[in-house]
């Protein structure tokens, strides 16, 4: 009995991952969005700097949507900080892969 049930809880895992209605597949994609960008925000070290306190990431990003609001040459500067460290991280990944020892 106990293992019908997990068959079936597996056949329905399956065709939920494989379901192409296009509100799943825009759900999927918009899910993996907000993934990606809440490990932006592990990876900027907030996280750890806020104790995981989302009210203080939160008021955070808003005083960040402000700044941008009466500056916008900020977002530029931002995105040549990102880039820069997206580019170390790179380097520093092949890097570490060419030094693999022997």
């Amino acid at each position: 009995m106990v293992r019908t049930q997990h068959a079936v809880l597996r056949a329905e895992a399956s065709e939920r991952r494989t379901d192409t209605r296009e509100w799943v597949m825009q759900r999927r994609e918009r899910t993996r969005h907000l993934i990606a960008l809440g490990g932006l925000v592990q990876k900027a070290g907030l996280v750890d700097l806020t104790d995981d306190d989302r009210a203080t990431l939160y008021g955070a990003m808003l005083e960040l949507a402000a700044k941008v609001r009466d500056d916008r040459d900020m977002l530029t500067l931002w995105k040549r900080r990102g880039r820069r460290a997206f580019d170390a991280e790179v380097n520093a990944s092949q890097t570490m892969t060419r030094r693999i020892p022997e």
